[in-house]
């Protein structure tokens, strides 16, 4: 997985929206461009296996299992000036809460945001469904 279709990822994860965030947070991907890269045999549709790739193995990139703050920040960053830290990001999948993401953790996270957002439960996310959650903070 390149390290576009993770930030996209990462994205549509939640883990670029403010914690205090209501409503998708402003950001330089949009949620076409972002179903766009998901949707690797451009079916039209994410699957539960498309979205769950293997970001993990491509963002720690210390590989030592762990994601840490730093390693969310290199691909993120902030995305305004007074927006949260890769560690406030972080909290929202920290199960934990030892400041850093295991490989359950983020597919846990991963998982709960397919299954909210997928709104008909059928197993893809058609644009509609992936655009109507993209950036959104799940409670």
């Amino acid at each position: 997985m390149s390290i576009v279709r993770g930030t996209i990822l990462l994205l549509a994860l939640g883990f670029a929206a403010p914690l205090a965030a209501q409503e998708a947070s402003p950001s330089p991907v949009s949620s076409t461009v972002g179903f766009r890269a998901l949707d690797a045999n451009g079916d039209g549709v994410v699957s539960r296996y498309e979205y769950d790739g293997d970001i993990f193995s491509t963002l720690d990139a210390d590989h030592d299992k762990r994601l840490s703050a730093a390693e969310l920040d290199a691909v993120l960053g902030r995305l305004a000036k007074d927006g949260p830290s890769a560690s406030e990001r972080i909290v929202v999948a920290d199960l934990d809460r030892d400041g850093q993401l295991d490989e359950n953790e983020l597919r846990h996270a991963a998982e709960m945001r397919f299954t909210s957002m997928d709104r008909d439960s059928d197993g893809n996310l058609d644009e509609a469904e992936f655009a109507a959650g993209f950036g959104v903070r799940v409670r």
